[in-house]
Order: C-alpha cells, then structure tokens, then sequence
C-alpha cells in the first residue's frame, strides 16, 4: 500500500475513535522535534516551525502552519491547508465559529498555553492516551511502510558493514550511510554511533573518533521510508573479537531473544524489560540495567524513531497486536564497554513477526 493509503486509513480510524468517545473536535499539535502526532493527521511533518491539524468529527480536516516555507512544500491530502503566522489567534476564531461541546487536543503537553487554559464551555481536555493508543497499534498499510523501512534499515546496516574499516573517521562512515540513504529516496535515518573498548559508555553522533584493531563498533541505525521508522541497533568488531567479546556478545543475544520470546497480547512492557533485565542479573550484570547506565530495553517504533510504549520495568502498557517496537538490550559492559543488540518487530496475535533480516552475531570486519 501507499503513504496515501496509510494516511487515509489513519485519518479514518481518528474519527472513528472520536466517535467512539463523543469528541467532537480534535487539535493536534506539531514542532519540529515531535512530529509524530501532527503527521498521523497532516500526513507531513513541520521542518520550520509549528502546525496544529483540527480535526472535526465530520471527518473535516483543517491544517494551520506559522511558517510559509511549510506550507509551500507540502500536500494537504484533501485537508484545508492554511498559512498562519499568527497560528493560535486562526486556530481560536476556527474553534469558536464551529461551536464544539467538547474539544481534545494531543499532544496535551505540548499545546501553547493560550489554548490550553480555555475554560466553560471553549474548555480543551486532554486526549493524548487516544492518539497514543492510534499510533501504537498501527494499520495495515502503516504496516506494510514498517516492514518497506526494515528493508532499508537491513540494506543501510551492509553499507555501514563496509564503510566501518579501520583508519576511518566514525563521521566518515555516517556519511557513507546517509548519502547511500539519499540516493535511495530514505527521506530521514536517525543513527548514532560508538567507536572504542570499556572507555565507551554509549553512543551518540560522530566526535571524530578513528576506528583502531580490536574496537567495538556499535550503532543505533533508523531509516525513514513514507514517514515510518524502522530501526536496527548491532555491534561489530574491527579485526577478529576476542574471547570477552563473545562471551559478553553471548549474554546480550540471550537477553535480546528473552525479551522477544515473552513479546505477544496481554502482556506489558514491564514484562519484556524484566525478561531482558533477568539473564542480565543472572550474569551478575543487573547494576548495568538501571537508569545509570542505560534509558530504556525497547521502545515503540512508528512514526517517531522513538516512542511509547517504553520497554522499561515500570512501564505497565499492555502490548497489542500491530504494534511495532524494538527490542534492544544496549547497554554498557564493565568488560567490554558499550555494546547493543536489537530487533523491530510487529505484534501478532500469537507472538511477534521479526522485521530485520540482518544475523544477529557479532560482526568482524
């Protein structure tokens, strides 16, 4: 299916859940940083400044953008697209004409405070857990984008292979990764990357570092294709890896497919991030699993490269069929540094389907 299949199928599963929930009308809010709940609406996402899609329980769709640049390289998709540099006085006089009884927005802690301190009857409320759960269990043509971006998370992971010899500068090798995504139309990757031994304690964008015999070479690599991302976290070592190496790669592999085994309907995040978390304790390593040393076991994929659910021990959102998620034990090793291992996958009703086809090894090159 196409991005204008999966945006169509989006917009009408809104309205249905608006229905369902006696709204009348929807705001919905974008930035340049958090996008994900502007897009499912706009089908685009704001690069310059802020978009704020209202969406009436008709089906009507209207998209107010403070930037002209925005609003000049963008479709509306059937939507009435509006310019508006002074957005929130549009959006108001917009409310106001349309006399709703009962207005939502999302993300509610996002929304400019002018809007959201409306009281009486103009009062909006916050319906972020609706739009939440719509952008966690995903459609089958936002499926269907999800596993077009796990190809190229697998085709950008062999150019990464390649790009990652010793001598080389770790920016250098981002930048093979990204230019080969641009001439294949990948319209956005987040990736951050880690080069070194126990001295490194994460990853993050290129510092310049040159990959040396016996490093670790890690990466968190997150292609973009028709507005879904699809993420792949490996390690490789430049040269043969050593015996720690493998035995610590071992544990990580253990814990990535613990997670995955527990993943299917009806249980909850917590209950992944234990099941990793657990052969880690189990190796003496759960002082490595808290907060100080790594942010989360997994987490939503979609149209964020980041987002709910969580895969943390605390986090009790129950997991459905069609939700998309990784599951990534990355964390550091007291014995080999930083090393990470992960998995998209999609939800099915009797387990998971595996989105990457890239081997789950430790890689030498």
């Amino acid at each position: 299916m196409s991005a204008d299949a999966a945006l169509l199928e989006r917009r009408a599963r809104l309205v249905r859940a608006m229905e369902a929930a006696a709204i009348d009308t929807i705001m919905v809010y974008g930035n340049a940083w958090q996008g994900d709940y502007f897009r499912y609406v706009a089908g685009f996402r704001t690069l310059e400044g802020q978009g704020i899609a209202v969406v009436q329980r008709d089906g009507s769709i209207s998209i107010f953008m403070d930037s002209g640049l925005d609003v000049d390289r963008v479709d509306a998709d059937g939507a009435e697209l509006t310019h508006a540099p002074d957005l929130l006085a549009e959006v108001e006089t917009l409310l106001d004409r349309s006399g709703n009884h009962a207005i939502g927005a999302a993300p509610y802690r996002l929304l400019p405070r002018r809007l959201a301190v409306r009281s009486g009857s103009k009062a909006v409320a916050d319906s972020t857990a609706l739009l939440d759960h719509l952008l966690m269990v995903k459609s089958p043509a936002e499926l269907d984008a999800m596993r077009r971006a796990a190809v190229a998370a697998d085709t950008g992971y062999e150019v990464f292979l390649k790009a990652a010899r010793v001598g080389r500068l770790d920016y250098e090798v981002i930048a093979e990764v990204e230019s080969y995504y641009r001439a294949t139309g990948v319209e956005d990757n987040f990736m951050i990357i880690g080069v070194g031994g126990p001295e490194v304690r994460g990853m993050a964008p290129p510092t310049g570092r040159r990959i040396q015999v016996g490093d670790m070479v890690t990466t968190e690599l997150t292609p973009c294709v028709d507005g879904y991302y699809a993420q792949i976290c490996r390690t490789l070592v430049a040269g043969e890896p050593n015996d720690a190496q493998r035995t610590v790669f071992q544990i990580y592999l253990d814990a990535m497919e613990a997670g995955i085994a527990v993943v299917r309907p009806g249980v909850t995040a917590a209950d992944i991030a234990r099941a990793e978390n657990d052969v880690m304790r189990g190796h003496g390593l759960g002082e490595y699993v808290t907060s100080e040393y790594t942010r989360v076991r997994g987490h939503g994929l979609g149209l964020f490269p980041d987002t709910k659910p969580h895969i943390l021990e605390d986090v009790r959102t129950t997991i459905e069929a069609g939700m998309t998620l990784i599951v990534h034990p990355n964390t550091y090793n007291p014995t080999v540094g930083y090393m990470v291992l992960g998995d998209g996958l999609i939800v099915t009703a009797d387990g998971s389907e595996r989105l990457p086809r890239t081997p789950r090894v430790l890689f030498s090159v």
